[in-house]
């Protein structure tokens, strides 16, 4: 059996007992020492290397701090030189300030004092007074500004950066340090503002530049600048003076080999974070890495690590061997355990010396009570042990059957299943054959299942057999017959032929058609790959000369039980419905000649007042003219007015007659798209003969651009004439007054259930219809008046529905009162699909 097979047969794992759980520890104690083995020189060379760089990493902290604290040291060192000189500079600069506020100098004066402290103090670059107008009353040393020297009083300011200085000292009104912007071709400078203040107030400012270089040559210390990279930079890291070692990013700053690049920086006052001075600690050292104990104690780890590994290397190797070993054994244990097919091994004396799980939960028998046991086994019944006995001989001998041979197997407590035997030799690593192994497996369900569908089948074919209706199944584009039922081959024998006659004369592809012959794509492509549609394809009415029978046809797609597209054809006989629908429209056809003429019975002496009218006028006429022709009293003139009269007379009755018979003459059905207008104009001539002799009179609303509908434009003159009669009667039978008898008539578009439809209304004030009447309104042969035969209504709502419309009903209130009653029907927009639906409809009427 495939491993796929055996596995989807798997069931769950047993959960061990605690002897099983004893047996695998004490089996798996010797693997626990071997793991210890591997691992413990792992954890050697582990611990080995730890203690190396602990060592190291130690020696390197110590190291790094010692330099730190000395590069700190030194540079506090230089920032004290740094403050002093400045503060020197700033009382000697002050002074002179106070004398200028104090007015004991003059320009001049300061002009020289200013050149004094120049040549003195190398770091002071300029000096100018600016008075409080920001003219600049003196200078020494400004240099240029960049539209030209300072030669004018009160150009010291043109620089933003000293006329901002300016304000800011003059707003503060005390003593600032400020760094100027970075100009293009310009050292570095760091300018001082004092303020002059004479009695309190505000006389002018002192304005003194220092040179940042100057700063550094004179006040750092050569013993600092000559251990460390010394720089003088502004608050953004800018050098300004100095040198200084381009930074890097050390990975690691313990290892041995890094460059520790020591370095502190810190602010210099008075000037504040303007000014900053900041030390690198040149990598003077070698470390640790110039030792010759570090290089020997690197090469005996790494040799005493290469020993260890190599070590741990094979013995995990050896281990992984092992496990991989058990973990097989454990894993077909496993699996033959937790199989639903039973295993059973025979030595080739034919001793049971294997079976597994699944084998002895089948049988009920254990596992000692069936190995070593020889035929017959205990799981033989007593009744067929001669026969199961042949059969394993011969299975032993090497005649196998290729499908297994089934047998009777009985359980310890006597119950008996069926199982299937599948025997093979058992072939060692040698290619020896040492035994005999089987498969079983319990096919108890199975039969049953078969067994089910085989009594299943019978009946349903039993079923397809009796039906009244033939049924055939055929592949597509073959002419093949896969499934006929007894009434097919009743018709048409056993051959597809019927089939195919049926299909093609019900207009049903019975394959997908190709017209190009040598196109190489599937005739078959565009039909579904997956569910079939599970809606019959429509129903067909077809009459088979042979039979002489109508057949009704209904197809449908189907997959087969090989996998084809196949299509099933249901023919159904329908001769005798055939002949009742016949029968029936006939009648229908006989009725509604009928009712128009009991309409026009009914109407007969409105009819006779009609046509009296016209022929009274013809008579007078007549007499008239003979009259005045036997005295000589009329001209030709006269004579001819009086004959176009008789004939306008005569023809308004023949057409009252025409009308007449075309209303009630009996005609074949004849649905066509038919103008509504004209159709309402002829009923309400019709209708309006009958409404004067009730003294009736009709309103009408016709909607303008009304699309054409469907219909036989006689029969709805029919339903038209009804209604209009039946309003007028009832308006005569509730005696309303003259200006009450009123009958409406509407024809308007509407819209019902997403569907355009044209909707046919009339309304009267008439005594409306009373509940038990209502309920059966449309009931055949029930009429509320004397004379009635009851048919007219019943008729209309035929005639209606037939056009695939329909009628309604309602009373009208005037508050609490009764007020009338009001007909409607609709009838569907001429489309395609309504004269596809509509035409083949007979008209009938509800009779019932």
């Amino acid at each position: 059996m495939p491993f796929y097979k055996v596995m989807s047969l798997a069931k769950p794992l047993a959960i061990p007992s605690v002897n099983d759980a004893k047996r695998w520890w004490h089996r798996l104690a010797p693997h626990r020492q071997d793991r210890v083995a591997m691992l413990a020189p792992l954890a050697a060379v582990l611990l080995f290397f730890a203690a190396i760089v602990a060592a190291l990493g130690y020696l390197r902290l110590e190291e790094m701090e010692r330099e730190q604290e000395a590069v700190q040291r030194d540079v506090e060192y230089t920032q004290q030189r740094l403050r002093l000189r400045l503060l020197e500079r700033q009382e000697q600069i002050t002074r002179v300030g106070r004398e200028i506020a104090s007015r004991d100098i003059d320009s001049a004066d300061f002009r020289a004092r200013a050149a004094n402290l120049l040549d003195q103090y190398p770091e002071i670059q300029a000096m100018a007074w600016v008075d409080d107008k920001k003219r600049t009353v003196a200078s020494q040393g400004m240099g240029e500004s960049p539209i030209g020297p300072y030669h004018i009083t009160g150009d010291v300011l043109l620089q933003e950066s000293r006329s901002a200085g300016y304000a800011l000292t003059r707003q503060l009104n005390q003593l600032i340090y400020i760094q100027p912007p970075a100009v293009d071709g310009e050292a570095p400078r760091l300018q001082m503002y004092l303020p002059l203040n004479h009695r309190g107030r505000f006389v002018g400012v002192l304005i003194s530049e220092y040179s940042v270089d100057g700063l550094y040559r004179y006040g750092i210390p050569s013993e600092v600048s000559a251990r460390y990279a010394v720089s003088l930079q502004d608050a953004n890291g800018r050098l300004l003076a100095g040198t200084s070692i381009p930074g890097r990013k050390i990975a690691n700053p313990l290892a041995p080999w890094a460059s520790l690049g020591n370095e502190y920086s810190m602010p210099v006052s008075p000037v504040g974070t303007g000014l900053v001075i900041r030390a690198q600690a040149y990598r003077a050292s070698l470390g640790v890495i110039g030792s010759g104990l570090f290089w020997l104690v690197t090469a005996l780890s790494v040799l005493t690590a290469w020993m260890l590994i190599a070590n741990w290397r094979h013995t995990r190797r050896r281990q992984q061997a092992q496990q991989a070993l058990m973990s097989e054994t454990n894993f077909r244990r496993a699996m033959e355990n937790s199989m639903l097919t039973g295993m059973r091994a025979m030595d080739l004396q034919g001793r049971i010396t294997y079976v597994n799980a699944a084998f002895c939960q089948m049988t009920g028998w254990t596992e000692s009570d069936l190995v070593g046991r020889t035929a017959p086994f205990p799981y033989w019944p007593d009744s067929e042990r001669e026969h199961i006995a042949a059969r394993l001989e011969e299975e032993l001998t090497g005649n196998a059957t290729p499908g297994g041979i089934q047998v009777r197997v009985k359980r310890k407590d006597g119950s008996l299943f069926d199982a299937r035997l599948y025997v093979s030799p058992l072939i060692d690593a040698m290619g020896t054959q040492t035994g005999w192994v089987t498969s079983m497996t319990d096919i108890t369900e199975p039969n049953r299942v078969r067994e089910q569908l085989t009594a299943s089948h019978q009946r349903f074919t039993a079923v397809l057999e009796a039906l009244d209706a033939s049924i055939s199944v055929a592949p597509l584009g073959s002419d093949e017959l896969l499934f006929a039922n007894k009434l097919y081959r009743q018709w048409f024998g056993v051959q597809a032929g019927g089939h195919l006659q049926l299909v093609a004369e019900a207009g049903m592809p019975s394959s997908p058609t190709n017209d190009d012959a040598d196109d190489s794509v599937d005739s078959f492509a565009g039909l579904p790959t997956t569910t079939l549609p599970e809606s019959d394809t429509g129903n067909t009415e077809i009459y088979i000369a042979s039979l002489g029978k109508w057949l009704e046809v209904r197809t449908r797609y189907l997959s087969w039980v090989d996998g084809r597209l196949a299509q099933m054809v249901i023919a159904t006989d329908i001769t005798s419905r055939r002949l009742a629908e016949e029968q029936a429209a006939h009648q229908a056809e006989r009725a509604q000649t009928a009712s128009r003429l009991i309409t026009m019975g009914e109407m007969a002496s409105s009819v006779a007042h009609e046509l009296n009218q016209p022929l009274t006028a013809i008579n007078n006429y007549c007499n008239g003219m003979v009259s005045r022709i036997r005295g000589q009293q009329i001209s030709e003139s006269e004579l001819l007015s009086a004959l176009e009269k008789t004939a306008k007379q005569a023809q308004r009755a023949g057409q009252i007659i025409q009308r007449i018979r075309n209303f009630v003459k009996r005609s074949e059905p004849n649905r066509t798209l038919s103008e509504v207008p004209p159709m309402v104009a002829e009923a309400m001539e019709l209708a309006e003969i009958e409404l004067r002799r009730f003294n009736v009179r009709l309103n009408h609303y016709v909607a303008a651009r009304l699309p054409p509908v469907l219909v036989d434009p006689i029969l709805i003159e029919q339903v038209l004439v009804n209604l209009l009669r039946n309003a007028a009667e009832s308006i005569d039978m509730a005696a309303r007054a003259a200006p009450q008898r009123i009958v409406e008539l509407r024809v308007i578009p509407k819209k019902i259930s997403d569907k355009q439809v044209i909707e046919f209304s009339v309304q009267d004030n008439g005594l409306g219809l009373a509940p038990e009447v209502m309920e059966r309104l449309y009931e055949a042969f029930y009429s509320t008046k004397a004379d009635g035969m009851g048919i007219g209504l019943s008729l209309c709502r035929s005639i209606v529905e037939s056009h695939l419309g329909r009628m309604t009903a309602q009373n009208i209130y005037n508050g609490e009162q009764l007020a009338g009653c009001r007909f409607a029907f609709w009838l569907p927009l001429g489309d395609s699909d309504t004269l596809t639906r509509a035409e083949p409809l007979p008209l009938q009427p509800n009779l019932g």
